[in-house]
């Protein structure tokens, strides 16, 4: 077992580490197939040779071209770290600035096996969300973060360490950029060849940014998320009894189970993947497993259904236990929609209120999505084998999906799209999604961003985050203590518009360390608005300046400001500048130079290549005076230049928002849009 000191050395050539190939005991990603011609897989060998001296070549061509035709791409397993990789406290990094360490740590934590989905693979989460695209990139980063000094930046080009570049201390210590392709090249099959040539990489939203924090990153938007479908689509916050049946329990989609549970309701979760499955059920994030969907149907009976309409009176004599569950089901989820249509054919019984999905069907021909007509074994083989027959098959299981989803929803089920691309990839498909005179971005059912969020953006709410790099849970709990304290106080001077999102923020923050959330790093989520985050982050500086360890900031890409997403994070912007992607540039440009430790710009993430822009930030609070500084300049420029683009769209909820923010900080000034309140001026005008 190797140390952080021999990790932070470089590449290890004299001798090279034997080959031990991949790991069995851990989960490993699907064999990609990019149909490489012969001159592309020699390209793809020159270009994986290159990191290394002639005089290994020998050696490491024959087993990187067995690991392009056996894997479809070239990972270099034999540079793969035999220490155990985790968050480590951020003093025992081997550096010469504490910036350099800090990104170290976040880098570690996403590849710690259990927050990593495909650990050897580099793959945090998504299916295909890469760290890096291969293990001597991992191991120059190392080093060269090792290295750096506070006048040195890093510079990332999808995975590749370009190398550490002259800057000043007020610079970021690394710009990252991940899939940054030119627009007519940015498809699916450019992707398989860019990434199996080592040249592109797909770094979700924060995986290729280091920033990914474990499951826990969307429970708390998964929370509120359930909460707010109840209110908007069953008139409660009370889910105690109703049913939430979704799929996905691998990497950020296992967060539902644990979501459900804190919401009150009983939350039915299909996944075909026994791994982390089992893996959810060990970390205590899902209370119960089953193979047997007639046992999931006869759970769902068991819970409190007293206010279903009185003529089932099958519901009125049902067992009244109101506990909140989750149930993990070991199967299809397109199979668990059938059976539960079946029941309702049958019996009239509707065993289900919500419903949605998380697979990643942004990757949906590379293990985002299992069709039903085929097992994990089934589809693993054919994905690698028949490529155009495999996308066939899902293309047929996503209709029966819908079909089984369009007759629930039609009998009282309320369904909305998580923004993984679902509704996206079924029409695609040819299932039957489309919303009658919508638009682009509209479909038969909302996203979750347009509907049952409440427009949270639009009021300058979203993900924030923050890690002790202590890995102290005592810091952890602090901050907690700190986070909560700050929004009670924000939230007696709040209008009434947001002062449901500070009291669920409070709400949360308060019983986060009950639930058992925390998966590799000590960190914490909390959507909080601009005044909120600014707030929170000098008073946890405050609390390091008084000789506590220092906590890295961040946030999740799916934010205000941070990524244009015409599917999901801008799928509400209706000034048909949807599909622009400044708001994101200028995210990434502007925390760069208002003193983020690191920024990042992704194509990708979430919806898929070539759908989405996103950038993310990591910044380094360690107590002193320049830290807040840093915190307060950047941090309102984050939340405000998405507020401010919302606002030029129409947006009402932005308008007051960003407002408001003018008068509380006099060097803000932002073009307000002029509404046309006479529509009869346009018909005159266009009608000649």
């Amino acid at each position: 077992m190797s140390n952080l000191k021999e990790l932070c050395s470089g590449l290890p050539l004299d001798p090279m580490p034997s080959n031990r190939g991949r790991d069995p005991s851990v989960p490993h990603a699907p064999a990609r197939t990019p149909n490489l011609t012969p001159e592309e897989e020699r390209l793809a060998l020159r270009n994986a040779l290159r990191y290394f001296p002639p005089s290994h070549h020998n050696i490491l061509a024959a087993e990187f071209a067995q690991e392009l035709r056996q894997y479809g791409h070239i990972y270099m397993y034999r540079f793969c770290p035999l220490i155990h990789m985790r968050a480590y406290p951020i003093d025992q990094y081997p550096c010469r600035t504490r910036q350099a360490a800090s990104i170290m740590l976040m880098i570690m934590n996403n590849l710690d096996h259990a927050v990593a989905q495909f650990p050897q693979e580099l793959v945090t989460y998504g299916g295909n969300g890469q760290v890096f695209s291969n293990w001597a990139q991992f191991r120059l980063v190392m080093y060269y973060l090792s290295e750096m000094t506070e006048e040195q930046t890093l510079v990332m080009y999808s995975g590749h360490p370009a190398g550490l570049f002259p800057s000043l201390p007020s610079s970021p210590r690394a710009i990252i950029t991940n899939g940054m392709v030119i627009p007519n090249y940015s498809s699916r099959e450019q992707y398989e060849k860019m990434f199996a040539l080592g040249v592109s990489m797909y770094g979700q939203m924060t995986a290729g940014s280091y920033c990914y924090i474990g499951p826990q990153g969307i429970v708390h938007g998964t929370m509120l998320t359930v909460l707010n479908a109840g209110r908007r689509y069953l008139g409660s916050d009370d889910l105690r009894g109703r049913v939430l049946v979704t799929s996905g329990l691998g990497g950020m989609s296992g967060a539902q189970a644990k979501a459900a549970v804190i919401a009150g309701c009983v939350g039915v979760i299909a996944e075909v993947d026994e791994v982390p499955l089992r893996k959810r059920h060990e970390q205590g994030w899902l209370m119960e497993v089953t193979s047997d969907i007639e046992h999931c149907i006869q759970r769902i009976r068991l819970c409190d259904l007293s206010d279903r309409p009185s003529d089932f009176v099958f519901y009125r004599e049902a067992k009244r236990s109101k506990a909140p569950l989750s149930l993990g089901y070991h199967g299809n989820v397109v199979d668990l929609w059938e059976r539960l249509l079946t029941e309702y054919e049958r019996t009239g019984e509707l065993l289900v209120d919500l419903g949605s999905d998380q697979t990643s069907l942004h990757n949906p021909f590379s293990g985002g999505y299992y069709p039903a007509q085929l097992s994990l074994h089934q589809a693993n083989q054919l994905m690698a084998t028949d490529p155009a027959r495999f996308k066939t098959v899902v293309h047929e299981s996503l209709c029966r999906q819908v079909a089984a989803i369009n007759k629930l929803s039609e009998a009282g089920m309320f369904f909305w799209d998580y923004g993984n691309a679902f509704l996206l990839e079924a029409q695609r498909a040819g299932a039957e999604v489309e919303k009658e005179g919508g638009g682009a971005t509209e479909f038969r059912y909302p996203s979750y961003v347009q509907h049952i969020m409440g427009d949270i953006f639009s009021l300058g709410f979203g993900p924030f985050r923050w890690v002790c790099t202590s890995g102290d849970p005592r810091d952890l709990t602090l901050t907690d203590d700190i986070a909560a304290t700050v929004l009670e106080e924000i939230s007696a001077n709040v209008t009434e518009r947001v002062r449901q999102q500070y009291n669920d923020n409070i709400r949360w923050i308060r019983e986060a360390g009950k639930h058992r959330m925390v998966v590799g790093s000590q960190a914490r989520i909390l959507y909080s608005d601009q005044k909120g985050r600014v707030c929170i982050a000098l008073a946890i500086n405050q609390a390091i300046a008084d000789r506590r360890a220092p906590v890295v900031i961040s946030r999740d890409h799916h934010d205000v400001s941070g990524t244009d997403s015409p599917f999901r994070e801008t799928s509400n912007v209706y000034d048909g500048s949807a599909f622009c992607a400044d708001m994101a540039v200028q995210n990434f440009v502007g925390d760069a130079f208002r003193g983020a430790t690191w920024v990042s710009l992704h194509n990708g993430g979430g919806v898929g290549w070539g759908e989405v822009m996103n950038g993310g930030f990591g910044l380094l609070l360690d107590g002193t005076e320049e830290a807040a500084k840093r915190a307060s300049l950047m941090l309102n420029w984050d939340v405000s230049n998405g507020v401010a683009r919302r606002c030029w769209s129409g947006n009402s909820n932005a308008y007051e928002t960003i407002q408001r923010t003018m008068e509380e900080q006099r060097q803000l000034r932002v073009t307000m849009p002029y509404p046309v309140q006479d529509e009869d001026v346009l018909d005159r005008a266009l009608q000649g």
